[in-house]
């Protein structure tokens, strides 16, 4: 379904839903009456924005999981509550999962204006934003799940998105073989998590940082991390490894870390973090992590690649399906995992 379509099929009952529901619990929104207009929608959300002569808001329709729950839409606003301290991730204010009035999962949370991070310009303010995040330290339990062997974890998912492409009839021949190659690699390599256990430094990571997900407000001097629809109570080297795999920068740009951006976004970031321990131990969490990084997102790829061809239920993004068929490629594969891993091929 196209996301216009579907963008416009929800846009009135949005508008049915703010005018049924009683405000009277919710101090923000009694007494508004709001105009609807679409603002964006991806493959697993479309976001409304609320407009009238005060703030605006966000109004956000879950319409799908990357993580295999129902209660999606509850799990992304626990997270941005628990993530208010930080001053750099939207204010949640409200969410019904009831279904009773519109079909999905519904948000409602603070308005961002701003532009896309641009790598060239924006390192380190990326940097200083995700150390404001992982400097979080929630009090008390909380529902996130837990990175308690991280690279098992990026694995079992991993070989779970590959077998959709193992087992198409679209898939290539030589790609495959490629892939089972980088699998049985990772197999091994998940005893490294060892180190993880041993040197543990938990905090709240979005596992998928990229541009898009950063707003930046040039005229306040802020940059925001936005869409946590799949954070996970973990180690700070997944933000980061995610963030500068070229898997990430090359989704929609053109840019390429080199290594000396590499270490002034890294050295950026420590310095605003401020722990001596991460200091000491971040280069080696980043070694051992980032392939499996990489093979996250080749694996989420692999699966979007068949599924874009076949059944795929979501909002149908253009862009996605040409870096997907980019991605897909068994020279760019090999371009990716055979300085880091040779022994795989």
């Amino acid at each position: 379904m196209a996301k216009h379509h579907l963008l416009e099929q929800y846009r009135s009952q949005v508008a049915s839903y703010l005018a049924i529901c009683d405000w009277g619990d919710v101090p923000l929104l009694a007494g508004r009456r709001f105009r609807v207009e679409p603002l964006a929608g991806g493959e697993y959300n479309l976001n409304y924005l609320l407009v009238d002569e005060g703030r605006p808001l966000v109004f956000r329709v879950n319409i799908g999981t990357q993580i295999g729950r129902d209660d999606q839409i509850v799990y992304e606003y626990e997270a941005l509550r628990l993530l208010e301290a930080s001053g750099v991730t939207p204010v949640p204010y409200f969410v019904d999962n009831s279904r009773r009035q519109i079909d999905r999962g519904i948000a409602i949370m603070q308005y961002l204006p701003g532009r896309p991070l641009d790598y060239r310009r924006d390192l380190a303010d990326a940097a200083r934003t995700l150390a404001s995040i992982h400097r979080v330290r929630p009090a008390g339990d909380h529902h996130l799940v837990v990175e308690r062997r991280p690279l098992s974890l990026i694995f079992k998912e991993c070989s779970g998105l590959l077998q959709h492409y193992f087992e198409s009839p679209l898939g290539s021949a030589e790609i495959k073989r490629l892939l089972e190659r980088i699998i049985v690699w990772a197999a091994d390599r998940t005893r490294q998590e060892k180190y993880f256990q041993d040197e543990p430094w938990f905090c709240i990571v979005n596992t998928e940082v990229n541009s898009g997900n950063f707003i930046v407000n040039d005229a306040l001097g802020t940059t925001h991390l936005i869409d946590w629809e799949m954070p996970r109570w973990g180690d700070p080297s997944t933000d980061l490894c995610h963030f500068y795999s070229p898997l990430t920068t090359l989704w929609k740009s053109d840019f390429r870390f080199s290594e000396p951006e590499r270490r002034g976004f890294l050295d950026c970031y420590l310095s605003h973090l401020g722990s001596v321990h991460l200091r000491r131990s971040l280069d080696e969490r980043l070694r051992i992590k980032f392939p499996f990084v990489l093979l996250r997102g080749i694996s989420w790829s692999a699966m979007g690649w068949v599924a874009y061809q076949t059944d795929y239920q979501g909002v149908r993004n253009e862009d996605t399906w040409r870096t997907l068929q980019r991605y897909l490629d068994a020279d760019f594969i090999r371009s990716l995992f055979q300085p880091l891993i040779e022994d795989a091929f």
